[in-house]
């Protein structure tokens, strides 16, 4: 590598880091959020809940990192062959039709997206092999291995897209070609976004209008009251797969919906369930789904130039199907740390999202029990290791339950009827 081709790499990387922290810091909450109180642990769980929960949640959090870093590596030796078998003399395109090196591109994306889910189905069976024995997972096996399929088919096809749309803008603007990829990835992503609840979601689960009722109720009275136009709202059988507790919300603008696991819905008080919900108006309050695509639209041409700067230096292969294996690399390479960034801000968010929700529903003994309750759910680490909190996207339990209690310390006292 040239020094000059050496400096525009750093370059490229510098920018993308900078875009990412500016982009973090311009979407971060602006509001003020009071700072959680300190928690005991041992106020709130027994030893043997918080050993189980360790005793689980670490070593998933290992084997996930392990089999991150095992798609590197088999991306890695793909990239090595692929030099060796495929030469390049020069910094020319291929003479190959354009047509002949897209259609190839999304051939070779597509095998390459399916071929590299094998090396770590042992890591994510090992995985799975765990959550069944802590009662977490109850999905069968050969359940499991359909959803697999049909998620890597989904991969395997939006690879193919991608490939093909990038070689293609390879060989139109052989230098430039960063820019628009950086364009046609944020807007794919926002019409993901939209269209993934009605479109994707369904394909793995089955949504059920939540029916007349106290709850649903609530949630209108509660979405009311924050002054939010709610869209629909479901509940999901994920008790299918898991007895894990969560909810969510997504889509964007008529596909947006709050999402409810009945697992929720079964195995809490109405009190807590409310909580759960105004968590998530929160989220649609603030409208945080077009924040990620907001963040994802500030990061996204720097990324795309770094991820350009740093294929070329793996691979001087140019707008042909040998590209590919060293642009994927790249592009894991340069999300890595602006993941990190990403999660940060989503922490913040999150953390807006807990204080919304305490405030609507103006029930902290009901979100303190929530917690309590979640982290035996779903056999979670309640105060993970302060390192590891960098690659979460919410708060540690122990900070949510903190924010809880200053909350309950702010509230003026309610005078006796």
């Amino acid at each position: 590598m040239r020094r000059s081709e050496g400096f525009q790499l750093v370059a490229a990387g510098v920018l993308a880091l900078s875009a990412a922290e500016l982009a973090t810091r311009l979407l971060s909450p602006r509001e003020p959020l009071p700072n959680p109180e300190p928690v005991r642990l041992s106020d709130y769980f027994s030893p043997e809940e918080i050993g189980r929960a360790r005793r689980h949640a670490r070593p998933q959090m290992a084997i996930g990192l392990a089999g991150a870093a095992l798609d590197a590596a088999a991306l890695g030796w793909v990239v090595r062959r692929v030099g060796r078998a495929r030469p390049v003399a020069g910094r020319a395109l291929p003479t190959r039709s354009t047509r002949a090196a897209v259609l190839g591109s999304a051939g070779y994306a597509a095998a390459l997206s399916a071929g590299l889910t094998l090396p770590g189905l042992p890591l994510a069976a090992l995985a799975r092999r765990r959550s069944l024995a802590v009662g977490l997972a109850t999905q069968s096996w050969s359940d499991w291995f359909k959803d697999l399929g049909k998620a890597s088919a989904i991969q395997t096809v939006i690879a193919a897209g991608g490939g093909a749309a990038v070689t293609a803008a390879a060989r139109r603007w052989p230098r430039n070609w960063w820019l628009p990829v950086a364009g046609g990835s944020v807007a794919f992503g926002a019409a993901l976004a939209a269209l993934a609840p009605v479109v994707l979601e369904p394909l793995f689960n089955d949504f059920t209008p939540l029916p007349e009722g106290p709850i649903r109720d609530d949630v209108l009275g509660l979405a009311d009251s924050a002054g939010v136009r709610v869209g629909q709202v479901f509940s999901v059988d994920a008790s299918r797969r898991t007895t894990a507790v969560n909810a969510y919300v997504s889509g964007l603008g008529p596909t947006k919906r709050v999402v409810l696991y009945d697992t929720l819905l079964d195995k809490f008080s109405r009190q807590e369930v409310a909580v759960v919900v105004a968590h998530e108006l929160g989220h649609v309050r603030h409208r945080d789904v077009l924040r990620s695509v907001g963040f994802a639209a500030l990061t996204a041409p720097a990324a795309a130039l770094a991820v350009q700067r740093l294929s070329w230096a793996i691979s001087p292969a140019r707008g042909a199907p040998s590209a590919l294996p060293a642009l994927a690399l790249a592009a894991g390479i340069v999300s890595a740390p602006l993941g990190l960034l990403s999660s940060r801000l989503s922490r913040q968010i999150e953390r807006r999202a807990d204080a919304f929700s305490l405030q609507l529903s103006d029930a902290p003994e009901a979100f303190v029990s929530f917690e309590r309750t979640i982290v035996r759910e779903n056999v979670a680490d309640p105060s993970p290791p302060r390192i590891l909190n960098v690659l979460a996207t919410h708060p540690p339990t122990d900070q949510r339950i903190g924010a809880a209690l200053a909350y309950q310390k702010g509230r003026p006292s309610r005078a006796a009827p």
